[in-house]
């Protein structure tokens, strides 16, 4: 196809406005005119004549450089592949018209033999769109995913161009939201403060009311309470990022994922601890937890199974506490799975809640598909529940829900996670016992299982941990006197200097102290006293011996 370079000259007729062209006096300056090319491209599909122009080269040698590049371009496309053809035409006519760099050669090549947009111009927004559409997981799993979409990445970085995305825009998309969160704590510091104004505020009196009118309409100016985007929810966000972007990597849209790469603050899950007798009067004193993850005693949790044996769901709390169900799986476990002849019970599925509405889902992980062990005590705890099930679906005869799982509303129908966590707080409130969560029942029950002297790899399968690390992790802290024990035992397999030489000095006060007892009963006996290393009988036959000694 026909293409050319020419040299150009802008200057205009003062008069008419028009450009002189050739007729200027100046052409034959050196550096006076600058270049310009233009390449022909292959027809519309109606018809029409296109091309690909372009000016402003300072040099020859620069706007055949760019020629070159067009005609590279064009020759990508086989003579026989019409759309391949059709694409690079237009391509190179939306650039012409944009005035956008020329793509290079390479990435244009692979783009064309992948089936992807040859022009990048998908912004990050566009992209996140068309992979949310195409997720096939868990609704529960999805919202979570178009949450940190809408509230985080479409705001601050959807409008980029995907292939232009970088790392600096990613730290400034987390500085931005660090900045946020310090605005969000002012704003509720000061609702709060006016809240707490307005309660000191009197009802009677005129200018009582004046002040309390102008408060309202303060506060009514104010933002609402918001909550702040924590260090767990900015990794929640980079992971999706992250993972959208692997994807548009492997469909061949970009070869750089930025999100692998950014540096945010690391979340830091706290530890489990346990209630122990200091950490109680503490907490009576000034009602604060010393962690947000508390773990009961086996003292504490006995009170507390005891104080609630005639809840109507006693079996399910004493299972999470001994077995360490999670909330979802205790709420879903089915009949057919509960074998109790064999003292087991297989957790194959869950119930989880996505905002207030639940539903049926498989288990967390593919590790929480497993086998849990029963003890005699949990079976028996579980048929009893099972004979007063029976009891309960012949009072409500035809209104009887039949879902199949064990633990159920009264009428049968599902359990709601939502208000089986709020039914235990409200008995742990009651117990008097320091509070925990429900699922640290679940860490309670783990904690028992290391103190026990389980083996670590079937505490982490009985919890469904896809590896003993996790178990370790968050179990690092134990029962006290377990604690304790192991402190001991260590202690003693080292052999220290000063440990002998104390046992030494010890042993030596102790025949000293035995040397100073003796010669009192040497004392006794030069007295005529009862020598001490004889017997009352023996003292008793030595006098009657005297006695028969008959006198000179």
């Amino acid at each position: 196809m026909k293409g050319s370079t020419y040299r150009r000259c802008s200057c205009r007729d003062p008069k008419t406005g028009r450009e002189l062209g050739t007729a200027c006096p100046k052409r034959g300056t050196r550096n006076h005119c600058t270049y310009s090319i233009r390449q022909e491209l292959p027809s519309r599909e109606d018809g029409s004549r296109r091309s690909f122009a372009r000016g402003g080269y300072s040099s020859l040698k620069a706007a055949q450089a760019d020629l070159d590049h067009v005609r590279a371009l064009l020759g990508l496309a086989e003579a026989d592949d019409r759309e391949g053809t059709e694409l690079i035409a237009a391509m190179l006519a939306e650039v012409s018209g944009e005035k956008a760099p020329l793509p290079e050669v390479e990435e244009t090549r692979r783009r064309l033999n992948s089936g992807q947009d040859l022009i990048g111009s998908l912004t990050v927004a566009e992209w996140l769109d068309r992979w949310l559409a195409g997720k096939r997981i868990r609704k529960s799993g999805l919202n979570r995913y178009e949450t940190d979409i809408r509230m985080h990445l479409k705001p601050r970085i959807g409008n980029r161009r995907l292939d232009r995305l970088r790392v600096s825009h990613l730290s400034e998309m987390f500085t931005d939201i660090r900045d946020a969160n310090a605005q969000i704590v002012e704003d509720n510091a000061q609702r709060r403060a006016a809240i707490d104004e307005l309660a000191t505020v009197p009802w009677k009196g005129a200018k009582n009311r004046a002040r309390r009118k102008a408060v309202k309409a303060a506060i009514d100016e104010m933002p609402p309470f918001r909550r702040i985007t924590g260090p767990a929810t900015r990794q929640h966000v980079k992971a999706t990022l992250r993972a959208s972007l692997n994807d548009a990597i492997g469909q061949q849209i970009i070869t750089f994922n930025p999100a692998a790469h950014v540096e945010i603050d690391p979340v830091r899950k706290p530890k489990a601890l346990v209630w122990t007798d200091e950490r109680v009067t503490k907490w009576e004193q000034t009602g604060e937890k010393p962690s947000p993850v508390m773990v009961w005693t086996p003292q504490q949790t006995g009170a507390f199974l005891d104080f609630v044996a005639e809840d109507r769901l006693y079996a399910m709390w004493h299972l999470i506490a001994f077995r360490g169900l999670r909330r979802g799986e205790a709420c879903g476990q089915p009949w057919s799975e509960t074998n109790l002849d064999t003292h087991s019970l297989t957790v194959s599925s869950q119930l989880v809640q996505d905002g207030w509405e639940i539903e049926a889902s498989d288990p967390k992980t593919d590790s929480g598909y497993r086998v849990v062990a029963l003890d005699d005590d949990t079976v028996d705890v579980l048929k009893r529940y099972r004979e007063r099930q029976g009891q309960d679906r012949e009072k409500w005869g035809t209104a009887w829900v039949e879902t199949g799982h064990v633990f159920t509303q009264e009428d049968g129908s599902w359990l709601h996670p939502g208000k089986v966590t709020d039914l235990f707080e409200r008995l742990v409130a009651a117990s008097g016992l320091p509070p925990i969560r429900l699922h640290d029942l679940r860490h309670g029950a783990a904690t028992l299982m290391l103190a026990a002297g389980i083996d670590i790899k079937i505490v982490s399968d009985t919890l469904g941990h896809s590896d003993t690390r996790i178990t370790r992790d968050i179990y690092q802290s134990v029962l006290p006197h377990v604690g304790r024990s192991a402190a001991e035992a260590t202690a003693k397999l080292v052999p220290l200097q000063r440990k002998a030489e104390a046992e030494k000095a010890a042993l030596k006060a102790a025949k000293k102290e035995r040397g100073k007892k003796a010669p009192a009963k040497n004392a006794d006996r030069a007295k005529g006293g009862k020598p001490s290393n004889k017997t009352k009988g023996q003292a008793e036959e030595a006098v009657k011996a005297k006695r028969r000694k008959p006198k000179k």
